[in-house]
């Protein structure tokens, strides 16, 4: 979209050198003599350079009208995205407002329409808009069920505002199981889960490639949630430490990495807290990817490695990089691996 002055000079610029070229390149290849001057030009020669200048006006007026066509080409291709964009932020203030509703249905309804919405996104980035709305709510202050007194008025709202936060979770699950290539696929953009707290879910099957996921902080207390064959590829996801933050905190909860596969990228659970939970990395497989558990704190419970596949993790055993015994607990061989 630059002046159209310049664009038609750049334009009919090329187009000469372009042709000077070809004319240069076959008048040598072909091997043609020398031309020889001629002092009287004749009729048909005088034609012949008549329908020369009329051949090459009428190629510079395609010329000129290429660059229209495609100037109101882009003109028209702007006008169609600032008519999406438009409309996306109309849904978009729509859905936001539902999920801020007090009742929970109504926040259901939010959810469903901001994944509509990041699918129909036009951009990249408004569709990491609403995937950012979307973990924002799940970092919203919350008790988990565990945590409420017995018999407390509020268990019925708490299990309401549950299936809403389960909901959002498997709806991010099910798009990151997406191929990348699907035009609704998730993978490649990036998830803050800082302090969330986790009262259940299901992310079994995701595909973490790209982008950067946040768990710092994140807490599985007294939870269950499922990892079994996630991928860990060319991602930053991090459990562990950040800034003033500590590492996730496992306690007495249960989550479960059976089958997960690491290959690529760096996933971090330096600082976490594992006491009294059970963690279940079996048949997971590390390749190619810097898993770091050093500074983890391993207190009870137990943390089971049995039939993982590829070196250890970094801070599990003594030596980086020493596979991983066949059926180690981690609960009750720590001791052994001298750590």
């Amino acid at each position: 979209m630059w002046p159209v002055g310049v664009v038609l000079a750049l334009v009919f610029a090329t187009a000469i050198l372009v042709a000077a070229v070809v004319v240069w390149a076959g008048w040598h290849l072909l091997g043609a003599p020398k031309m020889q001057p001629e002092r009287r030009i004749d009729s048909q020669t005088l034609f012949d350079l008549v329908k020369l200048a009329l051949g090459a006006v009428a190629g510079a007026g395609a010329l000129v009208a290429l660059v229209v066509a495609y100037r109101r080409q882009r003109v028209s291709e702007d006008g169609a995205l600032r008519d999406a964009t438009r409309l996306h932020t109309e849904r978009f203030t729509t859905a936001v407002s539902q999920l801020g509703d007090e009742a929970a249905a109504v926040r259901l309804g939010g959810v469903h329409a901001l994944t509509g919405l990041a699918d129909d996104a036009p951009t990249r980035e408004l569709r990491q808009t609403c995937i950012d709305v979307l973990c924002a709510y799940l970092r919203l202050p919350y008790t988990a069920e565990t945590d409420l007194p017995e018999g407390a008025a509020e268990a019925h709202s708490y299990r309401a505002l549950r299936e809403v936060r389960r909901t959002t979770i498997r709806l991010i699950r099910d798009h990151l199981r997406l191929p990348r290539n699907h035009h609704h696929s998730w993978q490649g953009h990036s998830f803050d889960f800082t302090s969330v707290v986790f009262d259940g879910g299901d992310l079994g099957g995701a595909v973490f490639s790209g982008g950067a996921v946040h768990f710092h902080g994140a807490s599985f207390s007294g939870s269950a949630i499922n990892f079994s064959g996630a991928v860990f590829s060319g991602a930053t996801v991090n459990f562990g430490d950040a800034s003033h933050l500590g590492g996730a905190d496992f306690s007495d909860g249960f989550v479960n990495f059976s089958g997960a596969v690491f290959s690529g990228g760096l996933v971090n659970f330096r600082g976490s807290l594992f006491s009294g939970a059970t963690v279940k990395f079996d048949g997971a497989t590390f390749s190619g990817a810097t898993v770091d558990f050093n500074g983890a704190v391993f207190s009870g419970g137990a943390v089971d490695f049995s039939e993982a596949v590829g070196p250890a993790p970094l801070g599990l055993v003594p030596e980086a990089g020493s596979p991983i015994p066949q059926g180690l607990t981690l609960a009750a061989s720590w001791r052994s691996l001298g750590v």
